[in-house]
């Protein structure tokens, strides 16, 4: 059965600071109710220009999803994705295991090679070329792995490494909280996957989506892994409209502000309208969409859950 995730991607509600995180758990309960199963947080400290830049609020990732475990009972909680450069990767599985405890076993850990620039150099974070972020991914990817299952796990890695890496309490999760890594680059990244995921998150039309999905498959060949042990889940922004006009322009919005290319992978229409793209892309190969609805209310929210959930049950 196909399911569905809302992505909180703005804090920027028109209320005082003092008020943030009630929007927040409004908008998160509307969606947990109208039937979305998971619920993400993007890992940035600062907010992506598409949404305003750093000048508008971004609350960080790992403490708002402790608070949301508290205001939430059936969803699963996670990044989309945690920057391996951000955070050393025993501390990112230390920290993911406290959240799935604080949430009675509904954490996932959703990781990726990170990629804002403008972010790193701003807060001082290194940021090293594209391959030796992977080869850092590749590495945080075991040592989060052996510290949900291990008792005692020892790695030595060229820029990471363990000895004798006590994790306890352990996860509640058999085996540990669900591995999900962010990105589609075809010879590198979703060779990962193919070793080290539960899923993967992946972007972009139905064309693409179906390219990278038979993509995974020949790596998962190659390294003796079964296709579908791997969820394949897409990220998106959703926008619900009501008429045809206000659904051009929506369009004419997002083109100009992303680009032609960007945009055609929205989700954009009347509700048969987006069920329709939605089908496509399940027919393309996802098995989970991930939403964010930049635009959206609580209201907004729950009539996109209900509609999503009820059409695809």
């Amino acid at each position: 059965m196909t399911s569905f995730g809302l992505q909180l991607p703005n804090f920027t509600f028109g209320v005082p600071d003092a008020e943030m995180f009630e929007q927040v758990v409004v908008r998160a309960q509307a969606g947990e109710s109208a039937g979305f199963s998971s619920l993400w947080v993007m890992d940035h400290f600062w907010q992506l220009p598409p949404l305003g830049g750093a000048g508008q609020p971004m609350l960080e990732a790992y403490t708002l999803l402790g608070a949301l475990a508290t205001q939430t009972r059936t969803v699963k909680l996670g990044t989309l994705v945690t920057g391996v450069t951000y955070r050393n990767p025993a501390l990112v599985a230390k920290m993911v295991t406290t959240l799935d405890i604080v949430s009675g076993g509904r954490a996932v850990l959703g990781i990726g090679a990170a990629w804002h620039e403008e972010e790193h150099e701003g807060l001082g974070f290194d940021f090293p070329p594209a391959r030796e972020r992977l080869d850092r991914l590749e590495e945080a990817l075991k040592i989060c792995r052996a510290m949900f299952r291990e008792d005692s796990p020892a790695f030595d890695g060229r820029y990471y490494r363990i000895h004798g890496a006590t994790n306890v309490p352990r996860p509640l999760q058999p085996g540990g909280p669900s591995i999900l890594v962010g990105g589609g680059g075809e010879r590198r990244t979703l060779r990962l996957v193919a070793r080290y995921a539960d899923a993967c998150n992946i972007s972009g039309d139905a064309t693409m989506v179906g390219r990278k999905v038979e993509i995974l498959e020949r790596h998962c060949n190659d390294v003796g892994r079964q296709r579908a042990e791997i969820s394949v889940t897409r990220l998106g922004s959703l926008f619900l409209t009501s008429t045809a006009d206000e659904t051009r322009q929506v369009r004419e919005f997002v083109t100009q502000a992303a680009g032609p290319d960007a945009a055609a992978g929205f989700t954009i229409g009347e509700p048969d309208e987006v069920v329709a793209q939605v089908a496509e892309l399940v027919d393309a190969g996802v098995d989970e969409f991930y939403f964010n609805m930049p635009l959206a209310d609580a209201e907004g929210i729950a009539q996109a859950g209900k509609l999503l959930t009820s059409s695809f049950s």
